[in-house]
């Protein structure tokens, strides 16, 4: 039988112009993702645990709702390795990753038989609309800036040539000795120089300016106010410019982000990048995929509309609009969900297979199982590091973050790995790392620092919501192995002894009570010390499995307080909202088979389909509640494994 499918094909980011000049170690950069990119809510795999700043979904209890700031600069260039094509195909490589099996993702609702389909054959085929706090969805359809006085002229995007605004970066990051740089007044008017004042002072935060008359020609001095401590304080979320900003308007711009390919955190390290401010200064309610088209509500502390929407002129894959200015920033886990519009191609299903899986996908839903992508795709599982964790075995925790071990990696990392495993020495085998900021590449920066008999201290180097991630990761594995044994002893209703919520609060079902709840009211403990357990059979199950792993699940306070699990509740079964579907037939795989925000803002037509056609595909709308898989939703549809392992056996042109 044919298997699910997905494509990984990348999408461009290109761009230099005089309007928005990008450094250039930034433009090589780009071409090459940090070790261990990760995916968003409702996404597939990662390629392995979440490097900095980036994470499939916000860590249960996390609060911060700013990205990651960027804590060292990246040695400028790429290894030669990391370009080389593998000898080993994708497919052999993913013979070690992981199954659902593997993570104990074994159950489905429906008794429909299944079908295969193609999901993710071009990454357009999978799109994510943001649902706010109001209810309403995220969409782009408004490029136009609001109307502002205060704003400067147009014109300060392009009075600076390429190479000024490269020399004023230069100087605004401390990169040359220069303590200012002149920039001549060809066109000597007043209102020609006010224009270069504001240009140099708005997009270069940290340089002030003056006039000076030489040998009567007029020129503009860029200059440092004062030195690295004033230029780190302007450009942090707490004092950007106050002086140039309006008293009258609110102090944060929100607006859409549409993007294709990227996942939350890279989009907005290169939103800062060009806008030349710290990503901090940025905030959003949730992170979402990269392999996908999304759009979703970002807001930017003291950077005008207008600069923003200039943007849109430089970037490709991404689009910005629907600008506002508001009094707050946005908050993390803020959000009521996320809508999605997924298409599977090449569906072998019958229209009747096709109606009875969707109208079970409707009336009943899924197991609200933890996907794919929390456990990475390697033979190291992220789980086994967070079980790690909690044993306080921080010499296993070490090894397994490090060892050499099969799977799909960079060329660079795999060596970078071998020389870890030949010599056990960080330093070296840090020197094999052109990309510093994944989890390995801390480590190693930690290891060093520490040295090897304080890995407590080397770990710690690593940002606290990737070092939360594992342990959230076993979490998961625990829950969805404990949610498989709760169905398969119990079926789908509600028993006495069974959890539901009254609020925040988790209460048991009583013998009399069974009949005024339903399996969708029913949740599950992820472990911890904060939680009650079932009162039937499955409450001995958690303890049994915790007591395999050598984890006391009376005792789930860790001697280090950041690694406490208080635990958390979690609904077994999830009913989708707004579910919609139709079934189109195609010829040609690489059309686009619905229109999205900008085909939309272009005015293209929605594509027209034939009565007949040599494929089939399966269009289905659908929303979901925060930190809920889409993927386990079309498992339950297709009735197939997600995992990467499965679709590369059968599918090996994934990566073409």
């Amino acid at each position: 039988m044919e298997t699910t499918g997905m494509s990984l094909k990348r999408g461009c980011l290109a761009v230099e112009d005089d309007d928005c000049v990008y450094p250039a170690e930034e433009a090589k950069k780009q071409k090459v993702s940090d070790c261990c990119p990760s995916s968003g809510e409702g996404g597939l795999a990662s390629d392995c645990p979440p490097s900095s700043g980036q994470g499939p979904e916000p860590p249960v209890g996390e609060k911060n709702s700013h990205a990651q700031v960027e804590e060292e600069e990246e040695e400028d260039g790429l290894s030669e390795e990391g370009e080389e094509e593998e000898a080993e195909s994708f497919a052999d490589m993913m013979k070690h990753g992981l199954t659902e099996l593997d993570v104990g993702i074994t159950k489905f609702v429906s008794s429909h038989q299944g079908f295969s389909g193609i999901l993710k054959e071009r990454y357009s085929d999978f799109v994510v609309h943001e649902i706010g706090k109001d209810g309403r969805i995220s969409r782009l359809d408004d490029l136009s800036v609001p109307v502002d006085e205060e704003d400067p002229s147009e014109d300060v995007f392009t009075v600076l040539t390429a190479e000024e605004k490269q020399q004023l970066e230069e100087l605004q990051l401390f990169k040359n000795k220069e303590t200012s740089v002149a920039i001549e007044v060809v066109e000597d008017t007043k209102e020609k120089r006010t224009i270069i004042h504001q240009a140099i002072k708005s997009l270069f935060p940290g340089l002030e300016t003056k006039t000076e008359d030489r040998e009567g020609t007029k020129y503009i001095v860029a200059y440092h106010a004062a030195g690295k401590k004033a230029l780190a304080k302007v450009r942090t979320a707490a004092d950007p410019r106050k002086h140039s900003w309006p008293k009258s308007r609110g102090s944060y711009c929100h607006f859409v982000l549409y993007k294709e390919n990227k996942d939350t955190m890279d989009a907005i390290n290169v939103l800062s990048k060009y806008l030349r401010v710290k990503p901090n200064i940025f905030s959003y309610m949730g992170t979402k995929d990269k392999r996908a088209i999304t759009v979703q509500e970002i807001a930017v502390l003291k950077i005008s509309a207008q600069r923003l929407a200039h943007l849109n002129k430089c970037l490709m894959n991404f689009k910005l609009g629907n600008f506002s200015y508001q009094k707050n920033p946005l908050k993390l886990g803020e959000l009521q969900g996320n809508h999605f519009t997924v298409v599977l191609r090449n569906i072998t299903g019958t229209d009747e297979q096709v109606q009875q899986a969707m109208n079970s996908l409707k009336e009943i839903g899924f197991i609200n199982y933890y996907g794919m992508q929390r456990f990475g795709t390697t033979a190291v599982p992220t789980y086994q590091v967070g079980r790690a964790i909690l044993q306080n075995s921080w010499t296993e925790v070490m090894d397994l973050i490090l060892k050499p071990r099969s799977g799909a990696e960079k060329g660079y990392l795999v060596k970078c790995r071998e020389e870890w495993a030949k010599t056990k020495d960080p330093a070296a085998a840090l020197k094999k790392l052109p990309v510093k900021r994944c989890v390995e590449g801390q480590l190693l920066r930690g290891l060093s620092k520490y040295g090897m008999k304080n890995i407590v201290s080397a770990f710690g180097i690593i940002p606290r919501n990737n070092r939360l991630m594992y342990i959230h990761s076993y979490q998961s594995y625990v829950w969805n192995n404990m949610v498989s044994k709760r169905i398969e002893d119990y079926g789908l209703k509600p028993v006495p002894g069974d959890l539901v919520l009254k609020g925040a609060t988790a209460s048991y079902i009583e013998e009399e009570d069974v009949n005024n709840y339903s399996i969708h009211d029913v949740v599950m403990p992820l472990p911890g010390f904060d939680v009650i357990y079932p009162r039937h059979r499955i409450s001995e199950a958690y303890r049994e499995m915790l007591a395999t792993d050598n984890l006391d699940i009376d005792n789930m306070r860790h001697k280090i307080r950041d690694y406490s699990l208080s635990g958390a509740y979690r609904k077994i079964i999830i009913r989708p909202q707004n579910v919609s579907w139709e079934v189109v037939a195609y010829d040609d795989p690489k059309i686009p088979l619905f229109n999205t925000d900008v085909d939309n803002l272009e005015g293209k037509p929605p594509p027209v389909f034939a009565s007949e056609g040599k494929y089939k595909a399966l269009k289905m709308d659908f929303s979901l509640p925060p930190s809920t898989y889409a993927t386990m939703a079309i498992r339950e549809v297709l009735k197939m494994d997600t995992s990467i392992k499965k679709q590369t056996q059968l599918n090996t042109t994934w990566l073409r």
